[in-house]
């Protein structure tokens, strides 16, 4: 069955409830040249299906009047808020700033590059309401960056096990799943597997990828991959041991420890048996003993600390 045909049969089973409560989050940054053609498509969208959830279009910072240009072709249509970012600060602040404006139950998120089409909206929202938390899109056709891309997601699913295959393409979730998560910059690429970190549960459908109507995309170049691996290894570390940080630390300073105490008993039979006196062997023991301690102190503080976080959230989640 052709994907528009299917978001034709998903607009159909739609309840009332479904088709007004959601917001679709556009990030934009410097589009002014596919803005015409994003508003119309929204627009023709929202009137087939009968739509009538927000769309918050998010300009970050854009220096070619793209926030403009939007109020401009969205006169007249209320559904369409335009906010704004002074800077650029990024996709990840976006949607939290998006977020923050609504209250809406589900958000989707869509970029207004128009590589993903409109007409897919429907079929996420259907997703949602049959129950899932956070629905994905896996990106069907060809592009330019397959390549880093797969290799990414591959990656993430071996690392991480999420249960979906495409983790950086048009999704939508709960809303509310934000509300207990901290996002640091660029971080709405690890957006999915922080979700399912907390058991959320997610699905994924196909969807189109078409090419880019205008403009350039904005993730591109070499730095942006090093970013990414660095930042891969940052949201690895932070699931696998924030919560329990004595295990990598004290059994690394316990190692340590250990390792000193076995070169000192070495270095003991060495000067007391062989009457070998081998000072660099002293140095060493002084080392291991004071890393290896303070690797351990360090983990018990971290306990501490990790403690402190849990009960802080404990306390924002009973304050919701």
């Amino acid at each position: 069955m052709e994907l528009s045909a299917q978001a034709r049969e998903a607009a159909v089973r739609l309840t009332d409830e479904a088709r007004r409560d959601f917001a679709v989050v556009i990030p934009a940054f410097n589009e002014a040249p596919v803005v015409p053609a994003l508003i119309s498509e929204l627009r023709a969208t929202f009137e087939r299906y009968e739509l009538s959830g927000e769309i918050l279009f998010v300009d970050d910072g854009s220096t070619d009047g793209t926030a403009d240009l939007v109020e401009k072709e969205a006169r007249g249509w209320p559904l369409l808020k335009v906010l704004s970012h002074a800077t650029n600060l990024g996709k990840t602040e976006a949607i939290i700033t998006a977020a923050r404006s609504t209250e809406r139950t589900y958000l989707v998120l869509f970029d207004a590059d128009l590589q993903h089409l409109p007409d897919q909206i429907p079929r996420f929202l259907e997703k949602l309401h049959d129950g899932w938390d956070v629905v994905t899109g896996r990106k069907i056709g060809f592009y330019d960056k397959r390549v880093v891309s797969s290799f990414y997601n591959a990656l993430s699913r071996r690392i991480f096990r999420v249960p979906v295959s495409d983790l950086n393409s048009m999704k939508a979730f709960r809303r509310d799943i934000l509300d207990g998560m901290s996002l640091r910059h660029d971080w709405h690429r690890f957006f999915v597997v922080l979700a399912h970190a907390r058991g959320y549960s997610m699905s994924e459908i196909d969807i189109e990828l078409h090419p880019r109507r205008a403009g350039v995309s904005k993730y591109t170049g070499l730095f942006r991959i090093g970013v990414g691996i660095i930042d891969l290894i940052s949201v690895w570390f932070l699931l696998l041991f924030s919560r329990k940080p004595l295990i990598l630390f004290g059994f690394s300073g316990m190692t340590l420890i250990a390792l000193g105490m076995v070169v000192g008993v070495v270095a003991f039979y060495l000067r007391f048996v062989e009457g070998l006196g081998f000072r660099p062997l002293l140095y060493l023991v002084i080392l291991l003993e004071t890393v290896g301690f303070l690797l351990f102190g360090f983990g018990l503080v971290a306990e501490m600390i990790a403690q402190l976080r849990e009960e802080v959230d404990s306390l924002r989640r009973g304050d919701r």
